[in-house]
């Protein structure tokens, strides 16, 4: 069924990405488990939505491997999501709208929440775009019906795409652009190998912290790369396995690493990077 749903994405020229599923237990099918802080939302593959594809034959092939894999959608390509996770998210987007339902394809999540899907404005993620409400642009993506969610519940069409998606209005899209960027500042031309380069520039970092600050370094370096991680641009996997082997070197002890890692990375997960702002200054 996911197979399907990801092929007819695909048709329609949406990049379609498999996700990690949650399993029987409220966990995930990642080698998290049950210690997933995002248990069925993020991507199986290693470079997340930027490997995202339409191709046919590369789904089939995805799916064949990971069966019950969700269906992910990178957004900004051919759509973009407002995605409203409380009642406050919602009325707050209604009233931008005017104060009646968003036109045009609506999802009911399967915690609960709304997706509703505009054309798309060319901006990049907007996390907490007002309370309750985060946008979902460039860089993105979203779990789409009929993914399952951590909860038990499906991911459903309450309004089906139709063509041409509805355009946000004014008031909507302002909020989006927000303030014009500071002086100097540049998109990232090439987000994957930026993300890249940061994870071995923190990891040795945090291998040659001196003692007293080791932790400290430990912690922004998470924060730093969850950011990465929240945008699909890092694997969680392998940031925490670079992240443990550099604070062991340092002298750092199994349960110190672990506690702060969790931490800083689920923080930085929550304000992904937006490549379009340009390079992010380090958390001091």
């Amino acid at each position: 069924m996911s197979l399907t749903a990801a092929l007819a994405y695909a048709r329609h020229g949406i990049p379609v990405l498999p996700v990690h599923a949650p399993d029987p237990r409220g966990g995930c099918t990642c080698d998290r488990g049950a210690s997933c802080d995002r248990p069925g939302k993020h991507p199986h593959l290693r470079h997340g939505l930027h490997e995202a594809s339409t191709d046919p034959r590369l789904l089939e092939l995805w799916w064949s491997r990971w069966p019950g894999a969700n269906v992910g959608l990178r957004t900004g390509v051919a759509m973009d999501v407002a995605d409203v996770d409380s009642a406050e998210g919602w009325h707050g987007l209604c009233h931008l709208l005017g104060g009646d339902f968003p036109a045009g394809p609506r999802v009911r999540t399967g915690g609960g929440g709304w997706h509703f899907w505009f054309r798309p404005m060319g901006y990049g993620n907007r996390v907490r775009l007002l309370p309750g409400l985060d946008w979902r642009g460039v860089g993105g993506y979203v779990v789409a019906p009929p993914s399952r969610h951590a909860s038990g519940g499906d991911y459903r069409w309450v309004h089906r795409p139709s063509e041409p998606l509805p355009e946000g209005p004014a008031a909507l899209r302002a909020l989006i652009e927000g303030p014009p960027p500071l002086p100097g500042h540049r998109a990232i031309a090439h987000p994957t190998r930026y993300a890249r380069a940061a994870l071995a520039a923190e990891a040795d970092r945090v291998a040659r912290a001196p003692v007293g600050s080791r932790n400290d370094t430990l912690n922004r370096a998470a924060y730093s790369l969850g950011r990465f991680v929240g945008a699909g641009l890092l694997d969680l996997s392998e940031t925490v396995r670079e992240l443990e082997e550099a604070a062991r070197f340092a002298g750092l002890g199994r349960a110190e690493i672990r506690a702060t890692l969790r931490s800083g990375l689920t923080a930085g997960s929550h304000a992904p990077f937006d490549p379009s702002a340009g390079a992010p200054r380090r958390v001091a």
